[in-house]
């Protein structure tokens, strides 16, 4: 399961978004609370694929939200939670709306400086993570001398001097290797960041979801020039009034806003793409699913994720194109054009690649 953590000062709309995305009743209300609800990740080839074979059952990629109200403020907050250490990805909700009925924090509507606070916010709660592993480290290669925790030092020392210069963890150039070592330490700044900036219902009339020039309007340009950093505008109360409505009025709603899906499809899509993942599909009468795979993952592997027999048992995999598929119409005629190949466990599955898996039983 994919997990990403909504993060956000008071009155960003943070929580509004969390409902809105996982049709969650119930958004944290004390400190300390936690609510976790699932995202279905909107993919047009996977209704296209159900309206083709009719199946008994639609089964889309998924996404894990959290959102959390920290028992305590600032950094420490952040590495106290483990919604935010176990995530994979980060989405900070950015007030960029102006309403005098919800006044903001610091006094004035600024996303450039809340978006750099909380950054800073990630740094400092990292930066204390790292010196006290350093600690320990020395004082494990005072009692004994070893290769592998020497290389640990190296890496976290350079993880601390970049931390120490305000640099988050995912600027770094960091090999398998470094990931792997760091694995346990689950740094915040080194998970991938998306922006939501929250717009005033007039500006997005003017921007809708050209996300440069919300960026522009924002003072966010430079901000998004970061690694693994992404963003989304949208305006949460529009996409209150959106969710509001049946599926053919909320249509022509996006369509007199010039939008042709809602901001809550793009953060959820968006997300999934920053975390590095894609979809290939199985199809049938029994049901039509979208699987989660991160980009790059060769088809044994692949075969896994529907079940570990599929994966031990693999012999082949039937592969076809999504386009190959929809412009002939049925798998029946792909194979006759030889549109269907057989692949090996070493193949890398391509995003919208439609699978049968042969495997021994």
């Amino acid at each position: 399961m994919l997990r990403a953590a909504l993060i956000g000062f008071p009155s960003s709309g943070k929580s509004t978004l969390f409902q809105l995305m996982t049709s969650a009743k119930d958004a944290p209300k004390g400190k300390g609370d936690v609510a976790i609800g699932i995202s279905k990740v909107p993919d047009a080839r996977l209704d296209t694929l159900t309206a083709m074979y009719n199946p008994r059952k639609r089964v889309p990629a998924t996404v894990e939200f959290t959102d959390i109200i920290a028992a305590r403020s600032g950094a420490q907050a952040l590495v106290d939670v483990a919604g935010y250490k176990n995530a994979d990805a980060l989405v900070h909700v950015v007030r960029a709306f102006r309403d005098p009925a919800v006044p903001h924090p610091s006094g004035s509507v600024n996303p450039a400086r809340d978006a750099q606070a909380m950054e800073d916010e990630l740094i400092l709660a990292d930066l204390g993570v790292a010196e006290r592993r350093l600690e320990r480290i020395e004082k494990d290669l005072k009692k004994q001398k070893s290769a592998e925790l020497e290389k640990e030092r190296d890496l976290v020392q350079r993880c601390k001097t970049a931390l120490e210069e305000g640099k988050p963890l995912r600027a770094l150039e960091l090999t398998g290797a470094d990931l792997k070592m760091l694995r346990g330490f689950q740094f915040l700044s080194a998970k991938p960041l998306l922006l939501v900036i929250n717009l005033d219902e007039a500006d997005l009339a003017d921007i809708g979801a050209d996300t440069a020039r919300a960026a522009a309007a924002t003072g966010l340009t430079d901000f998004l020039a970061h690694a693994a950093t992404r963003a989304v505008a949208l305006c949460a109360k529009i996409e209150l009034e959106i969710a509001q409505l049946e599926g053919a009025d909320a249509q022509a709603f996006l369509a007199d806003l010039g939008l042709t899906e809602s901001g809550l499809d793009r953060v959820i899509r968006t997300t999934y793409d920053l975390l590095g993942y894609m979809s290939f599909f199985t199809v049938g009468e029994d049901e039509c699913r979208a699987w989660s795979i991160a980009r790059g993952t060769p088809a044994q592997l692949a075969a896994g994720e529907i079940h570990t027999d599929i994966q031990r048992g693999f012999i082949r995999a039937e592969v076809v194109a999504y386009d190959a598929l929809i412009a002939r119409g049925s798998m029946h005629v792909c194979r006759e054009h030889g549109e269907v190949r057989l692949e090996g466990k070493e193949y890398v599955v391509q995003d919208g690649d439609i699978i049968n898996f042969r495997h021994a039983t």
